[in-house]
């Protein structure tokens, strides 16, 4: 997960990580450097610190990039082996790599000594460089599994509240729902049956859905879904602008984002108002992400004594950094008389 994990599957149970992404490029070196840094004070003579570990340097960090780059051409091969086969093979290919540079090396100072200069025998040079080499690659695959044990434990955490998020659904809201409906039968059994149906077509959307990521457009009809329903009960306290014709809505969206915003907004906003007040959804491209904001008016001295409202953006701030990594952002902005939730995330519409 980039440092994204992707909500797929496939990604969030990656043993390996991106190692052709800048980030994970960069910490590779730096480790590197700090591995030489380590080997060169354990064996430099003194003055000639810096001459050593210029040679150690170029030494190690040549084998950091060829490992890096050899990791990545076989990560799609290796994930497939699982946790202990990964380690095995990574390890292996690591270790003969590691052997093939150093008898390299080994060859090339052989036959041109001015130019490089290792002040050792072959067969303990090619020693060191082995059992140097086996610590910290152990080191860096046990780090690797920890890792991702850890990334595994994160998202099937994500995973169980997005599940626990799908069952949420407030009792109020569904005893409100029903006796809206009951009265309707009497009055307009035409309205009745439609709010019938936009409540089953909102329980199934909410409990039904077993993907991480949906479509913009049908995230959007969940929270019009919602809307009607609680439209039914506040009448004209309720009103809702929606400026989205400029969103792509094919554009993926971590399912159950928006509609948990416009129940937010609505209860703990427009329902403690007595006349009632307006949400105002809006969303727009901007460069490689999409932006979408929700305001509505709040009551200034009457707050729900609930922390519904918190979870629901703590909820949606990790799925946001598990499908997204720091590409996303989820910002909140209240005053005295307002209130506002901003969510960025990447513009990807490729098919979930």
């Amino acid at each position: 997960m980039s440092t994204a994990l992707a909500a797929d599957d496939n990604q969030t149970q990656a043993y390996l990580p991106d190692f052709r992404a800048p980030g994970t490029v960069l910490v590779v070196l730096l480790v590197a450097e700090l591995v030489a840094i380590a080997l060169t004070l354990t064996s430099y003579e003194p003055g000639m610190f810096l001459t050593e570990l210029s040679k150690m340097s170029m030494y190690v960090l040549w084998l950091a990039l060829l490992g890096t780059g050899l990791l990545s051409l076989i990560r799609p091969w290796v994930e497939n082996q699982g946790g202990a086969g990964a380690f095995v093979v990574c390890f292996v290919v690591l270790e003969i790599m590691c052997l093939v540079v150093a008898e390299l090396t080994w060859q090339i100072t052989f036959k041109f000594g001015g130019a490089v200069i290792i002040d050792d025998s072959h067969g303990r040079f090619l020693l060191r460089t082995f059992a140097a080499s086996s610590i910290i690659i152990a080191l860096s695959m046990r780090y690797l599994y920890v890792s991702s044990e850890w990334r595994r434990s994160i998202v099937l955490e994500a995973e169980a509240r997005i599940s626990a998020l799908q069952a949420l659904i407030r009792p109020h809201f569904l005893f409100n729902s029903m006796n809206t409906i009951a009265s309707l039968t009497r009055s307009d059994p035409k309205q009745a049956e439609e709010a019938v149906e936009d409540l089953a077509d909102l329980l199934r959307a909410n409990l039904g859905s077993q993907k991480n990521r949906t479509s913009l457009k049908q995230e959007l009809e969940v929270a019009a879904i919602y809307q009607r329903m609680e439209k039914l009960r506040l009448g004209d306290r309720l009103k809702v602008r929606w400026d989205v014709a400029d969103l792509p809505m094919r554009a993926l969206i971590p399912s159950l984002t928006i509609q948990p915003l416009l129940e937010n907004a609505i209860y703990h906003g427009i329902e403690l108002l007595s006349d009632g007040g307006e949400v105002c959804v809006s969303g727009r491209v901007a460069g490689d992400a999409i932006e979408i904001k929700m305001s509505n008016p709040i009551a200034p001295n009457e707050k729900r004594r609930t922390v519904g409202n918190k979870m629901a953006l703590q909820n949606i701030r990790q799925r946001f950094e598990l499908a997204y990594g720091s590409k996303a952002t989820v910002e909140v902005q209240e005053t005295d008389d307002s209130y506002s939730v901003c969510i960025v995330f990447p513009y990807d519409d490729s098919a979930p």
